[in-house]
């Protein structure tokens, strides 16, 4: 298999001279899917003599597209390309552009789409803290409803209270009509009410694709498989391949339930599983199975690993956060004293919150390493702005944007229409509020509060904002309008006490914030110029990590209320984060540490029940 050179197992043989009707084919981690798709478009152009144009393969992304492409004409030559590679996306556009004439043009770009939501959200002025988290997590509500194809009136909304999300719903589909734009779900949308009006086109499509392919087939939507399946009708000669243990995507729609249930849908499919992992050593493998075999609601394999190396798999319990990137550093300092690159070296969070506090240790000891091109700063979360411009007006700013900032977190009750100058003198404000004793002695604490807040030292600071001055439960307020987790905000914010540890003074503070932020647009300029390479340490997400593979991977943070997140709430939650997981622990190659901490921001913290599971020591929680 490697170096070009064609060298199948039964399972993959099996897969690529498989011929008419559907299939399903589980593919594990490392197990050859790419050459298994690719081999078999092969099989059919020379084997079956299917015109190559009659074939369909469809991807989730336009870069898993193009690799896809790229490997098909390393394999074929260019003279067969007359095959159809795309993502669903552009596969449907291209139904709808066949049939209405559509330019590109007509579909919103993403910086469209969130400048709509915006102005929609602004006219209803909402009370929103963290309007860009607000506006994202309502695109992918309003994805989500389209690709399930759900009614709104029964829709149980996430970010928002209903009534509000349907405001935001109905403006946005409006705003895209009045602008004679589409996006991206209405692709789907507007091409499944095509297909079955039209049994015409539908016939059309149907004989055009005689035979379609799918690549990740996991993390397909309800929509988009109903498609699917209308144009593979009635041949049926349906090829999907993916593996379920590997759907982590059920936030943006994705169904592994679709894949679970392909032969009740197609009885007579052909199944085959592609069992041997060609990437990772024989403790790797071993292990993860160990641990996504505790899901209930999967397609069991029996994966083996072809190496024969045995690998390394190691769990390291520390006592502090800080003790835990100490212990990182040491690591990957001895495997590049081992002659290992940077670059084969992988750091994977479960989210974008803390990796501050790594993001530092390797900057103290001079170690090289890459983020991406999206790097979010703790110190731009509106929480940890709030705090900061708590801070500010400590130390004596009066602007009316720092006031209105924070003089009702917590609620004070001080109208918005008495801060009406661009500086606000607080005497002044006292003296208009005499009318109203209460206020007045509000007020007077809230000063007493920044007097003492400028005088202690910035970790002080904030626990004393958070705690004495009530910041805290304001958070919980909010959280329940918003209907998200106070845990994930506190999250914010015990990061943010935890990375001014030993920071003496407000400059100092500053200071600090402003290096943090430099380094940060530094590396994101990396990131988009794809400077990647071998040369720098990776620090990734497990989501952004799949697909990718490393010889070293390091997993911080395998605690409860990490891995799984505190948001996982019921058993699909908890499976989900189990594949997320297990994913996470296949990007490693030859050597897999896990790393948990027994007190996060001074408070007791337990390893993740996935790790007890690992070792064999834990009950079901």
């Amino acid at each position: 298999m490697k170096n070009n050179q064609l060298s199948l197992n039964e399972e993959q043989f099996a897969a690529i001279r498989h011929n008419t009707g559907p299939a399903r084919v589980l593919a594990g981690p490392g197990s050859g899917k790419t050459l298994v798709l690719t081999h078999r478009i092969r099989h059919l152009i020379n084997e079956c003599h299917i015109d190559p144009a009659n074939i369909l393969v469809i991807t989730f992304t336009r870069a898993a597209a193009a690799e896809m492409k790229s490997r098909f004409y390393e394999l074929m030559g260019n003279s067969f390309s007359s095959v159809t590679f795309g993502t669903f996306h552009s596969v449907y556009f291209h139904i709808l552009r066949s049939a209405y004439r559509m330019g590109g043009d007509v579909i919103v770009t993403e910086e469209q789409k969130h400048a709509l939501l915006r102005e929609i959200v602004g006219k209803l002025e909402l009370d929103i803290e963290d309007e860009s988290e607000f506006i994202q997590g309502i695109v992918s509500e309003i994805s989500l409803v389209k690709g399930e194809m759900l009614d709104l009136t029964h829709y149980y909304a996430k970010n928002c209270p209903e009534e509000v999300f349907r405001s935001v719903h109905s403006a946005y589909q409006k705003a895209l009509e009045q602008a004679g734009k589409i996006d991206f779900d209405d692709i789907c949308v507007m091409c499944l009410e095509l297909l079955k009006q039209r049994p015409d086109i539908l016939a059309g499509w149907q004989k055009r694709f005689t035979y379609i392919l799918i690549d990740e087939f996991q993390d397909i939507n309800l929509i988009q498989y109903n498609i699917v399946r209308m144009l593979a009708a009635p041949q049926n000669n349906l090829f999907i391949v993916g593996d379920d243990d590997q759907s982590i995507y059920r936030f943006r729609g994705a169904k592994p339930e679709i894949m679970l249930n392909f032969t009740k849908d197609y009885p007579g499919a052909k199944q085959i599983s592609l069992t041997v992992n060609y990437r990772s050593d024989r403790k790797i493998v071993s292990a993860a199975s160990k641990v996504i075999g505790h899901n209930t609601v999967r397609l069991k394999k029996n994966l083996t690993a072809a190496s024969e190396a045995e690998g390394l798999v190691t769990v390291w319990p520390c006592p502090t956060i800080k003790e835990q990137y100490e212990h990182m550093i040491e690591r990957i300092k001895q495997y590049l004293n081992e002659g290992y690159m940077p670059g084969d070296i992988a750091i994977l969070f479960r989210t974008n919150m803390g990796q501050n506090n790594l993001v530092g240790k390797l900057l103290e000891h001079n170690l090289p390493f890459t983020m991406g091109s999206f790097l979010p700063n703790l110190y731009e979360h509106w929480a940890v702005q709030d705090i900061l411009t708590y801070m500010r007006v400590a130390h004596g700013s009066r602007e009316r944007r720092d006031l209105l900032r924070i003089i009702n977190k917590p609620n004070r009750y001080v109208s918005r229409t008495r801060l009406n100058e661009p500086y606000i003198d607080l005497d002044g404000l006292k003296e208009q509020c005499s009318d109203r004793q209460w206020m007045t002695e509000r007020l007077e604490v809230f000063e007493q509060s920044l007097a003492m807040i400028r005088r202690m030292v910035p970790y002080g600071a904030i626990r004393y904002i958070r705690k004495a001055v009530g910041y805290d439960e304001y958070v919980v307020e909010y959280a329940k309008y918003r209907r998200i987790d106070p845990k994930e905000i506190f999250a914010a914010l015990d990061e943010f006490e935890a990375a001014v540890e030993g920071i003496r003074t407000y400059p100092a503070l500053l200071k600090q914030i402003e290096t943090y932020t430099e380094t940060l647009k530094e590396k994101a300029k990396e990131g988009r110029a794809g400077e990647f390479g071998k040369d720098r340490i990776v620090i990734r997400t497990m989501h952004s990590a799949k697909g990718l593979e490393y010889p070293i991977v390091l997993l911080p943070d395998v605690n409860e209320g990490v891995v799984p997140h505190s948001r996982a709430n019921g058993e699909a939650d908890v499976e989900e984060e189990r594949r997320l997981f297990y994913v996470a622990m296949t990007r490693a190659k030859n050597r897999l540490h896990l790393f948990y901490v027994r007190e996060r921001y001074a408070q007791k913290s337990q390893c993740s029940r996935y790790v007890d599971e690992l070792l064999g020591t834990g009950e079901k929680r």
